[in-house]
């Protein structure tokens, strides 16, 4: 039966959207405050929330499939410590062939649940040479240079506005909270900058790099963007952070992996863990 809901060669509708929305809502008997989106190698976080009500996104109709290492594909519903989360344990890509519109469908089911700010996290590789891996950086702008946009298409009213402003895409609120948070729990290496967004699958080519970086790019990646444009629609409140997992092409002389994008993630899981619950815990406070 779900063979019929796998077909991701059209818009995202509003009957496809409360299905998905309806049967995760089966699942889930309490408020939640926050959404997370978890990337690549960050996805451990999720098995820090507390009595998880567990929801592969296969078992969604409709929901598209995750299919990259790392990406788990699951939601997990529950607390950490105080805060209320649905969290998305890996995300999926416009690269994977899902139609763009439905890239960002995780960020419209936790709308829909009721959920008013999100995080959104990735691994990224820098373009400012300033940059090194281990480095987080808080979103402050983005660059959509995927050759696409989530919200092309008939536009349904319900969903949010046809034309969206988006001067102010990151929540100053939510980018105040995680520099307080980054302070108490020690973290030095933290950058405040600008992530583009490239469709991949490909790494991009030195060229490439050369160019974000005259264009004002701080870091580079193949997510996060969808969302960030789709939780806006939605009237929601984002933050935005990327840990800095390897080099641009042409900044060292190695060639990219993504065996190195998940090997740095894994060697800052406990600090990622201990910045984000402290983030968790003001949204709480409020």
């Amino acid at each position: 039966m779900l063979k019929k809901y796998r077909d991701m060669s059209g818009y995202l509708t509003r009957q496809e959207l409360d299905t998905a929305m309806q049967f995760v809502r089966s699942k889930i008997d309490f408020p939640v405050q926050a959404g997370l989106v978890l990337g690549s190698g960050l996805g451990n976080f999720a098995e820090s929330i507390s009595d998880p009500v567990i929801i592969p996104f296969e078992q969604i109709p409709f929901f598209p499939k995750s299919t990259v290492p790392g990406h788990s594909g699951k939601f997990y519903a529950g607390f950490i410590q105080n805060t209320s989360v649905l969290a998305m344990q890996g995300r999926v890509h416009y690269y994977e062939g899902h139609h763009i519109s439905k890239v960002g469908m995780g960020i419209r089911i936790m709308s829909e649940l009721g959920i008013r700010q999100v995080i959104l996290t990735n691994a990224a590789g820098s373009v400012n040479t300033e940059y090194k891996p281990g480095d987080y950086m808080i979103i402050a702008d983005h660059l959509n240079l995927l050759g696409t946009h989530p919200l092309i298409g008939p536009n349904d009213e319900s969903f949010g506005p046809r034309f969206v402003d988006q001067s102010h895409v990151y929540s100053q609120r939510l980018i105040g909270y995680a520099r307080e948070c980054a302070q108490s729990v020690s973290i030095q290496n933290l950058r405040e900058g600008v992530y583009a967004a490239m469709s991949g699958p490909t790494y991009e080519t030195p060229a490439e790099i050369r160019m974000l970086r005259t264009l004002g790019a701080d870091a580079v990646g193949m997510s996060t963007v969808p969302e960030a444009i789709v939780a806006r629609h939605c009237d929601m409140q984002v933050l935005g952070i990327s840990l800095i997992t390897n080099f641009g092409a042409g900044i060292s002389t190695h060639d990219l992996h993504h065996s190195e994008v998940m090997d740095t993630a894994n060697l800052k899981n406990s600090e990622f863990k201990q910045w984000l619950t402290s983030i968790l815990s003001k949204i709480d406070e409020e």
